[in-house]
């Protein structure tokens, strides 16, 4: 209830009472195409190494940089678009890392020697590391109680990804060549700007920087869609109602108990703070035992998963067999595209307990 009796409701509220329906579907269609993107670019490190090294002759730390420029680039992308994401919308935040990733992705294709690759392998990777905002917006248009199971059903589009992305190598590397293999696989990235234009922004973001209006707008498409309707009452935003719940009767008691009674607000996550000063929220007192824990448990997932992924042209290229030892100077420079492909089956997704983490904290 508002000040003056008038029934209010949120975001949460809203999409609590409208429920999961077809809008849902389309955003979750969406959002996990670009996580189907991003799995293929990660699963495409693989395959182009060994054959850029092959056909260019790179020694194995050249061959090892063209993978680890990717998670460089992820490495600042992931900071930097979470600031862009808060600061500018969750639209525009996916818009500009889709248009790197797409393009990048597919100029590595034409890329005429070593350098020029790494460059664009580089930009590839700051691009994906703008991933996490497409999940972030998926999320948000979820009612509450519902979002950890369409978590993990959204995160099966990495796993599909990732198949995909092996199939495409199986059938492409031994007939056209890596080149096609990293244009092709550009191609997700390319389907998330065609939609662009039917991708709403999010209402809980809209919300949050008092654009009530346009955020209801929104809602009024969600219920729609859905077949449902909003609830009765005026949309607030969550800050709105803990101001409520805890103002005063004027504006001059809540001075004098500030000056009085050494009155201190609440410290809260200030949604329009700027990128380093939300990195140190994160590092204060009452959050840096969980941030801790969440880096930590995030780093053994990802460091374990990628290493798998990476090692699996190397565990199937024909080196690794028990051999004489005057065979084994041989160089087999074949890689078995289908077993590549089986063992993707069989890698899954670790980072998906940081999802879980990240959900129950906070």
């Amino acid at each position: 209830m508002g000040e003056d009796g008038t029934p209010t409701f949120t975001v949460d509220d809203a999409l609590l009472h409208m429920g999961f329906g077809k809008f849902q579907i389309l955003v979750l269609a969406y959002a996990g195409m670009g996580w189907v993107s991003e799995a293929m670019e990660m699963m495409l490190l693989s395959f182009i190494g060994p054959a850029v090294q092959s056909l260019w002759g790179l020694t194995s730390h050249q061959e090892s940089l063209i993978t680890s420029v990717v998670f460089v680039g992820m490495l600042v992308g992931a900071y930097s678009w979470g600031v862009v994401s808060d600061k500018y919308g969750r639209r525009k935040g996916f818009l500009i890392t889709a248009i790197v990733t797409s393009g990048a992705g597919f100029l590595s294709a034409l890329s005429p020697n070593y350098i020029s690759l790494i460059i664009l392998r580089c930009l590839v990777g700051l691009g994906l590391g703008g991933g996490p905002v497409l999940c972030s917006w998926f999320l948000e248009f979820i009612p509450a109680p519902s979002r950890g199971t369409w978590m993990v059903v959204f995160q099966a589009f990495w796993t599909f990804g990732t198949i995909f992305e092996a199939s495409l190598a199986w059938f492409v590397m031994p007939r056209l060549g890596w080149r096609w293999l990293l244009a092709l696989s550009s191609i997700p990235s390319s389907i998330l700007l065609l939609f662009y234009v039917f991708a709403p922004e999010s209402p809980r973001y809209l919300c949050l920087e008092g654009r009530k209006e346009e955020a209801l707008v929104v809602l009024e498409k969600i219920a729609r869609i859905n077949g449902a309707k909003l609830p009765t009452g005026v949309l607030v935003s969550e800050n709105e109602i803990e101001l409520v719940g805890k103002s005063t009767p004027t504006e001059d008691t809540l001075l004098l108990q500030a000056e009085d009674n050494g009155y201190e607000a609440p410290k809260e996550m200030n949604p329009k703070a700027g990128g380093i000063s939300t990195l140190l929220q994160l590092l204060s007192p009452e959050l840096v035992r969980s941030t801790t824990l969440l880096w930590m448990v995030f780093f053994g997932n990802a460091f374990s998963y990628y290493g798998l992924v990476l090692l699996t042209t190397e565990l199937h290229n024909g080196r690794n067999t028990c051999r004489p030892e005057e065979l084994q100077t041989v160089k087999y420079e074949g890689v078995s595209y289908k077993d590549v492909f089986i063992t993707t089956f069989a890698v899954p997704r670790p980072p998906d307990i940081c999802f879980h983490c990240r959900s129950i904290w906070s």
